[in-house]
């Protein structure tokens, strides 16, 4: 399995995701601070894990290669994008045939650093993913929501805007 850990951060995932896919399966972590980037890179070679890879994105560009994941994770960090459709028009060829985006996090106001299920819904919906999974966590109330890339992938002109999002205070 190949999988994309996006807003790795300081890699708690990546770590766990590299032991997870084993030697034969390919993580890609991600972040689009540089700083933060290169500390997780240090962190990788030091640790030998020679299934990962470090890659630095852009705010509105994951800079996936097409074609490529089974699975893309997005924890806690999908109401930090900016420019949600933007983003996940980039993210969407990444899919392998199959492939899922998952998506975890707290069931709030995105300026309280969590994003409202039926807005994620929508905003994923306008840019041509489906759901395919969705369940509500017990933890710090949030939910796990699961897509893929089964829905037609619009031009970005033909992107609707969700009614939901409002500005962040």
């Amino acid at each position: 399995m190949t999988v994309a850990d996006i807003g790795a951060g300081e890699g708690y995932y990546t770590i766990r995701l590299s032991q997870r896919v084993g030697k034969q399966g390919r993580v890609l972590a991600q972040d689009i601070v540089p700083a933060v980037r290169d500390k997780l890179a240090e962190r990788v070679n030091r640790e030998r894990l020679d299934n990962v890879s470090v890659k630095l994105g852009q705010p509105g560009n994951p800079m996936l290669p097409h074609k490529s994941f089974d699975r893309v994770l997005l924890v806690h960090m999908y109401h930090e994008i900016a420019a949600p459709y933007e983003f996940l028009w980039h993210l969407h060829p990444a899919l392998r045939t199959g492939g899922r985006v998952i998506i975890v996090d707290a069931d709030r106001p995105t300026k309280d650093h969590g994003t409202p299920p039926l807005l994620l819904q929508c905003e994923m919906e306008a840019v041509g993913f489906r759901l395919v999974e969705f369940h509500q966590t017990a933890f710090a109330g949030g939910y796990f929501a699961a897509y893929d890339a089964g829905g037609k992938r619009p031009t970005p002109d033909r992107i609707k805007p969700c009614a939901l999002r409002k500005p962040a205070n």
